[in-house]
């Protein structure tokens, strides 16, 4: 127990970011549970995770259609640039809180602790839901655009070739199962997989930017085109729908927290973590698109590709080679091939840690670690499931995957805004000797990181195009409103009666006067 003296706004507990494991094991059981995972992930590794699910070149590629719709260069160059600085708020917001919660339950943990004991439970039980969600979707947006692209490298070779919807699915599908063999099987040396990914990155962006074609836009047009009439849109708005592309791509470093219980020093690295991968994800991106924009071609034709992944036929533009086109394609899809194994991994978590408290129908199910593999196995069958089942959509419309990638920003960034905005409203005291300290600029990006969070909110319900067709409408509030309705029924039906939030022994916050 914490006998550590305690005013009226203390928090009840801040995390010693050097303590021992034993220590480590003996502060998780204060915050109430105890520890069922193996702790073998270092700082580098957290780092690789986070920036392997956000995979820069991947998310910009398969999302390319998307700025390219929404305005063009302009778009993709300054919308990066703002994105990247408003994700590097939010990461610093969510990694206060974590070096002062250090758990896997993550976001709904921060909201159930930062929030007055009337509502706790009900926050923690909303903001795990969209987390929850959230997770569910980044895994299959990821698991879905790699395998478009992996069908659009037929049309590499054969342009007569049109992907049908059943052999995306099946593609989708059997990525789906190979990344679930790969957690089960070679958990062990995950924290390697995610070192490499770094590494893969880096060598993937050297060769495609040494690849790319003498022929090249002017400066003029790589910093300042701009066409938006492919989206219907005014300009301004077009370029705010546009952000979709660098928003979806900077959204995973909060999904690293489920991994907090199996990181060594949890209340140091998981906050370095996501700070610095967001930071190298903003570098990253910047020298992979840029390039790009110096190479773009007839945008329409880009556009008119029937897979809806124009990057490979780009490629084939730049390099004029068939051959070296799948080269670099091949690159990317290594990249992916990361993406969909560490967000699969996050989702799992996420989904186990949720469990643990009562927060998902069945959870003596999927709350149970298998001691054979050292995984929550179950949880793991939950989360692929989930994300097959979400592949059906594509069998009826064409725009499913911009309704992965818009529910996934949705729901992740109202599960960030969530915990944020809860210590706004107690005037940031519960984080005030935070280990990780945002110090005198916290409220300003705190402040913003909830006003930018809800703006997107609607921003990315918004179809990418107009007019709308039911083959091109953004399908992504249908999802988010469909997963809202059953956890709102779950709620009023059952869970409300028995939920009661994160089970706190030692970290207690004291009442206050309302």
């Amino acid at each position: 127990m914490d006998d550590k003296p305690k005013d009226k706004e203390s928090t009840g507990y801040i995390a010693d970011p050097s303590a021992s494991d034993t220590s480590v094991t003996n502060q998780l059981e204060q915050m109430g549970y105890k520890s069922e995972m193996k702790r073998n992930l270092g700082m580098i590794s957290v780092l690789g995770l986070s920036f392997a699910i956000m995979a820069v070149p991947f998310g910009t590629s398969t999302t390319l259609n998307i700025a390219l719709t929404d305005g063009g260069p302009v778009t993709i160059l300054y919308g990066w640039i703002f994105v990247s600085l408003v994700s590097l708020g939010m990461a610093a917001s969510l990694a206060e809180i974590c070096s002062v919660y250090p758990t896997s339950g993550g976001v709904y943990y921060w909201s159930a602790m930062l929030s007055t004991p009337k509502y706790s439970a009900f926050a923690s039980y909303l903001t795990g839901w969209l987390g929850t969600v959230g997770n569910w979707t980044v895994t299959a947006s990821i698991t879905f655009g790699g395998s478009q692209l992996i069908l659009a490298a037929a049309t590499l070779f054969n342009e007569e070739y049109v992907p049908t919807p059943w052999q995306t699915c099946l593609v989708y599908w059997g990525a789906l199962i190979c990344s679930l063999l790969i957690n089960l099987f070679f958990n062990r040396h995950l924290d390697k997989l995610n070192t490499v990914c770094l590494y893969w990155t880096a060598a993937s962006i050297i060769i495609v930017l040494l690849s790319m074609a003498e022929e090249r836009n002017s400066a003029a047009y790589a910093f300042g085109g701009f066409d938006a009439s492919a989206s219907g849109w005014p300009e301004a708005w077009a370029w705010f729908v546009g952000l979709l592309q660098a928003a979806y791509t900077l959204t995973g470093y909060g999904m690293v927290a489920a991994l907090c219980e199996e990181v060594k020093e949890p209340a140091r690295e998981v906050p370095r973590a996501m700070v610095l991968s967001v930071a190298a994800a903003a570098i990253t991106g910047l020298v992979y698109l840029l390039p790009i924009n110096f190479v773009l071609r007839d945008i329409p034709d880009l556009l008119a590709v029937a897979s809806l992944q124009p990057m490979p036929l780009l490629y084939k533009l730049v390099t004029r080679s068939s051959g070296a086109a799948l080269g670099l394609l091949i690159l990317i899809l290594g990249v992916w091939f990361f993406a969909t194994i560490g967000s699969l991994t996050a989702a799992s978590r996420c989904t186990w840690a949720f469990s643990r408290d009562g927060g998902i129908p069945g959870s003596q199910w999927w709350k149970v670690v298998n001691p054979r593999y050292g995984v929550p196995l179950n949880s793991l069958i939950l989360s692929t499931v989930v994300c097959g089942l979400l592949g059906l959509i594509y069998l009826g419309s064409s725009a499913a995957f911009n309704a992965f990638t818009g529910v996934a920003t949705i729901c992740l960034g109202c599960s960030y805004a969530f915990p944020v905005f809860c210590s706004l409203a107690r005037r940031r005291k519960m984080v005030r000797d935070a280990p990780f300290s945002l110090g005198k600029f916290g409220y300003f990006i705190n402040i913003l990181t909830v006003i930018w969070i809800i703006f997107s909110i609607v921003l990315f319900c918004m179809p990418t195009a107009i007019p709308v067709t039911p083959p091109t409408m953004n399908y992504a509030s249908v999802v988010f409103a469909g997963f809202s309705t059953i956890a709102g029924l779950w709620y009023v039906i059952s869970a409300r009666k028995y939920y009661k939030g994160p089970t706190v022994s030692a970290v207690r916050r004291e009442s206050y006067s309302e």
